[in-house]
């Protein structure tokens, strides 16, 4: 699975002001509700009850929020990078910077969790990381994100 694939043009944005996880959530899923016509609340009540069963924050900085629900018809992901990292409740303690949305449709459970496994091994990399933080503009984000080797193995 291909993370081109799931990347809408303007899916990508850099230096993000959000004092807060909320903050972010709420940002994310303005510009995913732009992307898929969905009502921006809708998406980040989807996005806050799924946090609300424990933190989407993998650590290392990365965060990977993700949520089904109906009114959209496959999964579609948005990256952000923060200008200053926030408190996501994270499994090593440190606040994130890399925040990946990833959301799916109601009846997606395979296709929705190889999304997931594909973003979080991405992430999980040092060289990835440091790219995405180094990257002047989100064209470049997109270019790191998009330009690994992909896998369809889950």
């Amino acid at each position: 699975m291909a993370l081109a694939d799931l990347i809408p043009d303007g899916g990508a944005a850099v230096d993000v002001g959000a004092s807060s996880r909320k903050q972010v959530l709420q940002a994310m899923s303005e510009t995913a509700a732009q992307a898929t016509g969905l009502n921006p609340r809708v998406i980040f009540e989807a996005v806050l009850q799924r946090e609300r069963l424990g933190s989407t924050g993998v650590g290392q900085g990365v965060a990977i929020p993700h949520a089904r629900l109906s009114g959209i018809d496959k999964v579609t992901g948005f990256f952000m990078r923060l200008r200053a990292p926030v408190d996501f409740e994270s499994i090593d303690g440190q606040p994130a910077d890399l925040i990946f949305l990833l959301l799916a449709p109601e009846d997606a459970g395979a296709e929705h969790l190889k999304a997931l496994a594909r973003v979080s091994r991405l992430l999980r990399r040092e060289d990835v990381r440091q790219r995405l933080r180094a990257a002047p503009d989100a064209d470049a984000v997109y270019a790191v994100l998009t330009g690994e080797p992909t896998s369809d193995a889950a």
